[in-house]
């Protein structure tokens, strides 16, 4: 590991609002610190609480709490050191409405208990086109969101990926889900700008999704809600593959599509 990530963790060790995974590692006989009491007990508050899963460096967890202080926000990632930078930038600002938990979204309902996340931000997601228990709008982790979202639950889905939006709304689509809001083009979309819920969204930019803008590579956006009822099925559908990697590199995959 690299000095300049010990420094972070070092740094992050002492933040008051950031917990790592030596501070929360749920086992079926210790549970979570601030599991059912995060409103309560570190927020100090009854307002909502948001979820941005694989929030990278917390750059839209931030954003999103700058413009919604009656909202508690908590960005989740197991990539320490990415975190490090919206964990400071939201100390230094002195933020009260957010947090950081780094864990693997494998665990997250580990973490929260039933009905105490109002909303779930999944934000450039990796699509995962070759595994798709591992798609963070899969049944797989749909069912996980129900165990702590409140019924009716917002999820939003913003994402470069056409594979990853295609497959998200097939998934709507075939489990009778329907959209509150939807485009394949966010910045172009006239509807969104109009819209006083939805066009601060337009006012957010993490690195990268600068970086697929500035390639011409269009961002995708899709909210929805999470019912409690009813069973999630996988759509059997073949899906054309995304033809790009970041960094400019090459095509993902010799395959052009998958289910």
């Amino acid at each position: 590991m690299s000095k300049n990530k010990l420094s972070k963790f070092a740094d992050m060790a002492t933040y008051p609002h950031v917990f790592q995974p030596e501070d929360c590692s749920p086992t079926p006989a210790r549970t979570f610190k601030l599991k059912g009491r995060w409103a309560a007990e570190f927020f100090h508050n009854s307002n909502p609480i948001v979820l941005e899963l694989g929030c990278g460096r917390g750059e839209y967890t931030v954003g999103l709490a700058k413009r919604w202080p009656d909202k508690n926000f908590i960005g989740v990632d197991i990539k320490g050191a990415r975190m490090w930078t919206g964990a400071t930038e939201s100390l230094q600002m002195g933020l009260k409405n957010v947090a950081f938990l780094r864990t693997r979204i494998e665990f997250i309902e580990n973490f929260f208990a039933p009905n105490e996340v109002s909303e779930i931000w999944l934000t450039f997601s990796d699509p995962q086109m070759k595994k798709p228990t591992k798609r963070l709008t899969s049944t797989y982790f749909l069912e996980r969101y129900r165990r702590f979202l409140v019924n009716h639950g917002l999820i939003h889905v913003k994402t470069d990926s056409n594979f990853l939006f295609t497959y998200t709304e097939l998934m709507l689509q075939h489990n009778s889900l329907e959209p509150l809001m939807t485009t394949r083009d966010l910045y172009n979309s006239p509807e969104f700008a109009a819209d006083e819920q939805f066009s601060p969204l337009l006012q957010i930019q993490t690195y990268y999704e600068q970086q697929w803008l500035n390639r011409g590579i269009p961002i995708k956006y899709v909210c929805f809600k999470l019912p409690h009822e009813g069973e999630l099925a996988e759509p059997d559908v073949e899906i054309e593959l995304d033809s790009y990697r970041s960094y400019a590199r090459s095509k993902r995959s010799a395959l052009e599509k998958a289910k």
